[in-house]
């Protein structure tokens, strides 16, 4: 029972500088993000390092941990660039010149690794997924290069991770998915979108062929039937469900998981705030009574699936998944709410200032999604451009607006409205 207790780390994705702040807002521990370079979400906005610095700096005033990730497998051509690039992470400063380097630099590749430890010998590294570690000789030989935590491959079971624990030392830290996307290929090894359109999965700009549609056609041998997964409109043979854990808390921490991972580096604030807001409940919860988190499980439930998923899956953790537990039919997205903004300020008025991500009206029910759980319908009463003048419809994606809502909002609660209210 003692690694029960334990409170794990809650680690969550930020694909910009708004989700960073959502993310550390609505109950993360930890963020991940990605720099200009060396991270394996190429398509995602990722960070300057101006943007890099204010992040970090706001996080650690909420006591919130910032890892960054550099987990390209590297060319010969990138390493030159990668050496001076964790020089400038060890030296990163604010505008103002205070002190902003990240907690821990997440890496993959060996050469990466070294150039890393020699720009910056006392860099916390944590080695990456795509490293595919799944045992414990491997998270030893990690451990003897100096390294603190290692994440471990998608495809290991609960039992597997057990022993991990049990086989390498108590201060070294396992991190491990719970929830998004699951790659089909072994742990990020995909050479489909490099076949297809000739873009590099390992350097960051995969197109994810793997959620396409499919037919299957052996030319040489006609008529021999060849069994898929399919129904009426084709095969997703490639295409996992998402990965959820939501209802297996108590499963995670008994395995000693240190730090519980989030995917989703290229997601919107809505999705981050959901997902961190309703795993930091279920976490703490369970620490504070497992019949509590029993009793709220329906809300977890509720709650997890406004936000926008595919089918859910429990992955690898109970044993290999059959064909049943893991392919997704579809290539669609299931989502439920829009997101139309988060708050940045507030004025004497009760007005609350927002950057627009998509249209509402006045005259609209929408609703707020505070950190704390809630979530308060609320009524349109009036929208203001910048300059103060009325209109009757914010159209525009990231014109700045002020709302005067039915109900107070407070600064960084989000806003929100259900699809099927989007048009009443």
């Amino acid at each position: 029972m003692g690694n029960i207790m334990k409170k794990p780390e809650l680690l969550i994705p930020a694909s910009s500088l708004e989700v960073l702040k959502t993310a550390v807002i609505y109950g993360a521990d930890a963020v991940y993000i990605g720099g200009e370079a060396f991270g394996l979400r190429a398509k995602a906005k990722n960070f300057s390092m101006d943007e890099m610095a204010e992040g970090i700096c706001f996080a650690h005033e909420h006591g919130v941990k910032v890892y960054v990730t550099a987990n390209i497998l590297a060319h010969n051509k990138d390493l030159e660039e990668a050496s001076v690039y964790f020089s400038q992470l060890k030296e990163l400063k604010t505008a103002d010149g205070a002190a902003a380097a990240p907690d821990a630099l997440i890496i993959s590749d060996p050469g990466m690794f070294m150039l890393a430890k020699k720009a910056w010998p006392e860099v916390e590294i944590h080695i990456s997924t795509q490293a595919n570690n799944t045992n414990y000789e491997t998270y030893l030989f990690w451990w003897n290069m100096g390294v603190k935590r290692v994440v471990s491959a998608r495809e290991l079971s609960l039992k597997e991770l057990k022993e991990i624990r049990a086989r390498i030392p108590q201060e070294m830290e396992i991190e491990s998915f719970i929830h998004g996307a699951m790659c089909i290929s072994y742990s990020g090894r995909c050479l489909l979108s490099n076949y297809f359109t000739g873009r590099d999965a390992n350097q960051g700009a995969c197109t994810h062929p793997c959620r396409w549609k499919y037919a299957v056609v052996e030319e040489t041998r006609p008529g021999e039937y060849m069994p898929v997964y399919e129904n009426e409109r084709g095969t997703y043979i490639f295409n996992s469900k998402d990965l959820c854990m939501i209802e297996h808390i108590p499963d995670l921490l008994d395995a000693g998981i240190d730090s519980l991972k989030i995917e989703g580096r290229m997601k919107t604030a809505l999705y981050v705030a959901t997902v961190a807001r309703t795993y930091r409940k279920a976490i703490d919860d369970y620490l504070e009574s497992p019949e509590k988190y029993q009793a709220n499980m329906s809300w977890y439930e509720e709650e997890i699936a406004k936000c926008t998923y595919r089918q859910f899956t429990t992955g690898f953790y109970y044993g290999k998944p059959d064909e049943n537990t893991q392919i997704y039919d579809s290539n669609t997205y299931n989502s439920d709410y829009i997101y139309l903004g988060i708050i940045y300020e507030k004025d004497a008025a009760g007005r609350v200032r927002i950057e627009q991500r998509n249209k509402f009206c006045v005259g609209d029910q929408i609703e707020i999604m505070k950190p704390d759980g809630q979530d308060i319908p609320v009524t349109v009463v009036k929208i203001e451009d910048e300059e103060g003048n009325a209109v009757d419809s914010a159209p525009h994606p990231k014109q700045v607006l002020w709302l005067t809502l039915s109900k107070q909002a407070d600064t960084y609660d989000l806003l929100r409205v259900r699809k099927d209210t989007d048009d009443e």
